[in-house]
């Protein structure tokens, strides 16, 4: 194949063309099917707004759903097929039977042919009939009927009796009055409600009603034996997440709950593992490192004392001091045990600890007279002691505040010193990190405070904020959930 300047062109291969018009149809497809479904996804928003937010409420949602639409179904297709199909049978059944009353009487019955028509239509056909001679039914004409009853029973008068008449299912209590007009006079049939009404229709009511009650029951015992697990598993993982003590967790449900439960179980014990032997490792490299340091301290005792031996002892306790804090931030407080604590108590002892230090503190008690949880109270000390070192080492002017609510308790330390500027808040949580770049302890410390303190923060299931004080300083945000 050629192109019109004679150059060649190669001619797109068969199978080539059919994988083209394949995804172009398939595109097309696609684009259609999005059209279509277009007014489901926007009906399905504000849709969203009501559906449950639970599983339990969910599930029960999906077995609920098709047993009220078959519910729905069966109802229809019974008033639609059978009672109407049932009531057609009575209607013609009683007109039946007015019409053989009607001719049992003839075109002039005497009195005594009356009364035995009359009793014969009460004893075998449960009908009580009277006749007004010379009187003329009035509303024939204009009668229309109410209900689907009343219009079933009029098209078998008028198939079967063929003759003006009214019919009335409501002056008399359960029984329908039905008036025809005759040659001679009208005739007045009184019926039970029952040979025009079914009963099934109620009977079918009320074990359609009875079965969805018994078997939505049922559905919600189940639902919660499933659901149950579940909760357990959730209970026991935030429980965990709160550095708080899990118990004996056993795995229970369904298989793939089992699994799940299983698998955080297993979680739990590699970390708890971990941080034992995290702990003994750190513990046996304390004794290491501080057995030189207090020999050097002794040999350093021994020597007198000169300007050069001064600068080593002072050399000596800031090495032990950084040491202390290294170790206690490889540490992380991890093998204290979670207790019921009174956190007033502990925010009083830690504002009077400031204070017997000769630091001036202000403490705000805006929660709750009484305010207990499941805390680490040393690990919390500790991180709000060091909150309060670096406000009051940059700042005159310190406030402990404790609130709470029903989700959890806030600890706020502001200060009036200079702040941090906002981009580097997050740096400062980070090991080793210092404003001064210089390594002075005097104006900084080794930089480990606010990692420790959001580290305690965290294992308590909480987490730190820093932000600007009312007074101009910097505000640390403690939040711990209960």
């Amino acid at each position: 194949m050629t192109t019109v300047d004679g150059s060649p062109q190669a001619e797109a291969a068969p199978g080539n063309r059919s994988r083209d018009g394949g995804l172009e149809r398939l595109v097309v497809i696609r684009k259609l099917l999005r059209q279509a479904f277009k007014p489901l996804g926007v009906l399905g928003k504000p849709l969203k707004r009501w559906l449950p937010k639970t599983l339990f409420g969910r599930a029960l949602l999906i077995i609920m759903t098709p047993l009220v639409l078959m519910q729905a179904i069966s109802t229809f297709v019974f008033y639609d097929r059978h009672w109407d199909t049932m009531t057609r049978r009575l209607a013609f059944s009683m007109a039946g039977d007015i019409a053989l009353i009607i001719e049992e009487m003839g075109t002039n019955p005497t009195e005594a042919a009356f009364a035995q028509v009359r009793g014969r239509a009460r004893r075998h056909l449960d009908m009580q009939i009277a006749f007004r001679p010379g009187d003329r039914l009035d509303g024939a004409e204009t009668w229309i009927p109410r209900d689907r009853v009343e219009g079933r029973a009029a098209d078998a008068l008028n198939e079967r009796v063929r003759r003006p008449f009214t019919i009335d299912t409501r002056s008399i209590h359960r029984r329908i009055q039905i008036d025809l007009q005759t040659q001679i006079g009208v005739l007045e049939v009184v019926v039970h409600q029952k040979r025009l009404y079914s009963s099934t229709t109620y009977i079918f009511l009320m074990w359609m009603v009875g079965s969805s009650m018994v078997l939505f029951a049922i559905a919600i015992i189940f639902m919660r034996n499933q659901i149950r697990p579940i909760r357990r598993l959730a209970h026991a993982s935030r429980r965990f997440g709160l550095g708080r003590e899990v118990g004996d967790f056993k795995p229970e449900g369904a298989s793939e709950v089992r699994q799940a439960a299983e698998a955080f179980r297993q979680m739990r014990d590699r970390i708890q593992r971990q941080i034992s032997q995290r702990t003994e490792m750190l513990a046996g490299v304390s004794h290491d490192l501080r057995t030189p340091i207090t020999r050097m301290k002794l040999q350093l005792a021994m020597l007198g004392d000169t300007d050069d031996i001064e600068e080593l002892r002072a050399d000596v306790v800031e090495m032990e001091r950084m040491v202390e804090a290294y170790l206690a931030f490889a540490r992380g407080e991890g093998t204290e045990r979670p207790v019921d604590t009174d956190l007033i108590a502990l925010a009083e002892d830690l504002a009077a600890a400031e204070r017997r230090g000769g630091h001036p503190i202000t403490l705000d008690l805006a929660g709750p007279d009484e305010l207990r949880s499941e805390v680490r109270p040393h690990a919390l000390k500790r991180a709000l002691s060091n909150l309060l070192t670096n406000a009051r080492r940059h700042g005159s002017e310190v406030s402990l505040t404790l609130t709470a609510d029903r989700d959890g308790v806030d600890f706020i330390v502001d200060d009036d010193g200079p702040g941090i500027p906002e981009d580097q808040r997050e740096q400062v949580f980070k090991p080793f990190f210092r404003l001064d770049p210089s390594r002075n302890a005097a104006t900084g410390g080794t930089g480990l405070g606010l990692t420790i303190a959001r580290d305690i923060a965290r294992s308590h299931g909480g987490d730190i904020s820093l932000g600007s004080s009312p007074g101009g300083g910097l505000r640390a945000h403690i939040r711990l959930p209960f």
